[in-house]
């Protein structure tokens, strides 16, 4: 895989990736976070799928006027926590700080040391969410799990794991706790009938703001880059 961009104001960041499968060049934007990727065979010049992408400029440059435009993690940038936004700061010391209106980061390189952070500060509020709603229903899970998900925002299997996206914690408390509510009613209701959603609000109580805000608001969460 190769980082490459497309020319103009501004550059627009272009991911290649070979394929032993792929025919011919294929480009995808993702709805999400507004990548750019072409897809070609093993055997095409870099040059061709370049000059590919370059041909659709303006059509790439049109789809992406569509969605929010990607916020890389770093000094400056402004992240929403807990949905409230911060501003990334340098800082003195060893330790992430988080206040209000700033999160001041240690060292250079921001990127992967905020994400190993909100991981950290999002497994400690979904454990916390989860175990709060599993005791209210009598039911305990067996694990949980993080990942950055991009279809889903949680998921309960069959022997009580909780997955969840650790980009919950960029939504505002409620999003992040009506989550958990619905993943841990799975327990007892692995289906999405008038029973489930009857304990969802029997966990929870009025779940359709945050739910409404996910829908609306879900994918703006993914545009937020850290260095993957």
């Amino acid at each position: 895989m190769a980082e490459h961009h497309l020319p103009g104001n501004p550059p627009v960041p272009l991911t290649l990736r070979r394929s032993a499968r792929a025919r011919r060049i294929s480009l995808r934007i993702s709805s999400l976070d507004g990548r750019v990727t072409l897809t070609l065979p093993k055997s095409l010049p870099e040059r061709t799928a370049l000059e590919f992408a370059e041909e659709k400029a303006d059509w790439i440059r049109a789809h992406l006027d569509k969605h929010p435009q990607a916020v890389e993690a770093d000094f400056g940038a402004v992240l929403p926590v807990d949905g409230q936004n911060r501003v990334v700061e340098r800082c003195a010391g060893r330790r992430v700080q988080l206040d209000a209106g700033r999160i001041a980061v240690p060292g250079d390189n921001p990127s992967r040391l905020l994400q190993r952070y909100l991981k950290e500060l999002a497994r400690n509020r979904l454990a916390e969410a989860s175990d709060f709603y599993a005791a209210r229903l009598g039911r305990g899970y067996s694990r949980l799990t993080l990942r950055d998900t991009r279809s889903r925002w949680g998921s309960c299997t069959a022997d009580g794991g909780l997955m969840y996206s650790w980009r919950l914690i960029l939504a505002p408390p409620a999003v992040l706790r009506y989550v958990a509510a619905h993943e841990v009613a799975h327990l007892q209701e692995m289906n999405h009938s008038p029973a489930f959603w009857a304990v969802v609000e029997r966990l929870y109580g009025r779940y359709e703001a945050p739910r409404g805000w996910l829908r609306e608001n879900g994918a703006s969460l993914h545009r937020y880059r850290f260095g993957e």
